[in-house]
């Protein structure tokens, strides 16, 4: 039996992946599914609305009550929207809305668990400014959390869509993809995709869901054009991370922090969202 060497059989393997990506360019992506997001996939971003806070403070247990900073202290508070992507405490957010942790800063995030509004101090896991995205993790459990749109799928242009940013998710229209996403390869980078809803400050890091709830992505931006002083809508964007090495990721972390994901801060409140 002919043994083939490790470089031969890595040529092979990208000469495959090559070929698979030729074959997909070649192919046109299918027609958009027109089903709108009902009112059971708002029921489910409901249940899953999570934010950022980045502040100097070393602990929010006094917003539980509703007991939020004064005019004069709110230049100390920043943040936007959070989406949790496992049951066991990993979130996603928008890299930008991260901008001023680090040095004094903390990073809190803030979800729904049970009917209950929960504050836990986040660690860093890991951000990437070129693609917008950052990981988050809490040591708690977060039994409701998104599941990717299948990796393999086309979400072709049209695919109707809602969003859960904090700022305007709970009210946001029904919108859709303006533009196509193909499918998903082991080694396809983050990739920004552009969405018909208008998103506000807030917003940023939250989700983008399909109409049957699965997680497209993370909100990002929101493009302007702006003839003569007048600032017409666009589109908004989002980021997708490559599923599949995030997924990686997160099972590298959960190893190295086995020992070390103890409960660091947990207050609930009656739900008020």
């Amino acid at each position: 039996m002919l043994c083939l060497m490790p470089m031969a059989r890595a040529m092979i393997g990208l000469a495959s992946l090559l070929a698979g990506l030729l074959a997909q360019g070649c192919m046109q992506p299918p027609l958009p599914e027109r089903v709108r997001p009902g009112p059971l996939t708002r029921h489910l971003v409901a249940e899953r609305v999570s934010a950022v806070v980045v502040t100097r403070r070393q602990s929010i247990q006094d917003w539980a009550d509703r007991r939020f900073p004064k005019m004069d202290e709110r230049e100390d508070v920043d943040g936007g929207s959070a989406v949790p992507i496992t049951p066991d405490g990993y979130f996603l957010t928008a890299d930008h809305v991260l901008a001023r942790v680090g040095g004094e800063r903390n990073a809190f995030v803030i979800y729904r668990w049970e009917g209950r509004l929960m504050t836990a101090k986040a660690r860093v896991v890991w951000r990437s400014a070129s693609a917008d995205l950052a990981l988050l993790h809490v040591p708690h459990a977060t039994p409701r959390y998104y599941r990717w749109t299948p990796p393999d799928q086309w979400l072709p242009e049209g695919t109707r869509v809602i969003h859960g940013g904090i700022a305007t998710g709970y009210k946001s229209p029904t919108g859709k993809l303006t533009s196509t996403l193909a499918p998903e390869h082991r080694f396809t980078l983050a990739r920004r995709f552009k969405i018909s809803i208008r998103l506000q400050p807030g917003d940023s890091g939250g989700p983008v869901v399909s109409a049957s709830g699965g997680l497209i992505g993370i909100n990002s931006a929101v493009e302007f054009l702006v003839p003569m002083d007048t600032a017409i809508f666009v589109d908004s964007e989002g980021n997708r991370p490559n599923t599949r090495l995030l997924d990686d990721l997160i099972k590298c972390d959960r190893r190295r922090n086995s020992g070390t994901n103890a409960p660091v801060e947990q207050t609930a409140v009656d739900d008020g969202w």
